[in-house]
């Protein structure tokens, strides 16, 4: 009865995700939720990664991007339509969280559209102003840069 359970699993990404990768981000990238990511901006970053696997296939993908030696980010979390609700997103972040835990970080925020999801996961908004200067680099190749419809969240961890 229970032969079509798949499970998933929480890793680290590899070069073999690269292109599921780039068609989770830009999937959304295509209806303006997060910016576009080419091939190359996603090799350079590999090792920021980490993925949802289910049945042999990437369902989800969320990066931790250190900017300082006590901030990190949050970014690129993207989950396959099909899949949202299920808590894929929260296994993500959380492992995400995880890894910036085990680097010494104190404190990650990321820039979002859907701050609620982030704030069941102990995230709490603040005034983007209160970021400093190194998280604004994405910005200047950011289409809304004058028109920012994002909103900032934190955690200390």
């Amino acid at each position: 009865m229970f032969d079509n359970v798949m499970t998933m699993e929480i890793r680290d990404a590899s070069i073999k995700d690269v292109k599921a990768i780039h068609q989770l981000i830009n999937r959304y990238a295509e209806v303006d939720r997060m910016l576009f990511a080419s091939m190359s901006d996603i090799y350079e970053r590999l090792m920021t990664f980490v993925v949802a696997e289910e049945g042999g296939s990437v369902i989800g993908c969320c990066a931790v991007q250190v900017l300082w030696e006590n901030l990190a980010e949050i970014k690129s979390l993207a989950v396959q339509e099909s899949d949202c609700g299920k808590g894929v997103g929260r296994k993500l972040v959380e492992s995400c969280l995880d890894k910036a835990r085990r680097l010494g970080l104190k404190k990650i925020f990321t820039l979002t559209m859907v701050p609620e999801f982030f704030e069941k996961v102990g995230f709490v908004r603040v005034d983007m102003d209160k970021l400093p200067m190194k998280v604004w680099s994405d910005c200047a190749n950011c289409p809304k840069q004058d028109n920012c419809d994002e909103i900032a969240l934190e955690k200390n961890l």
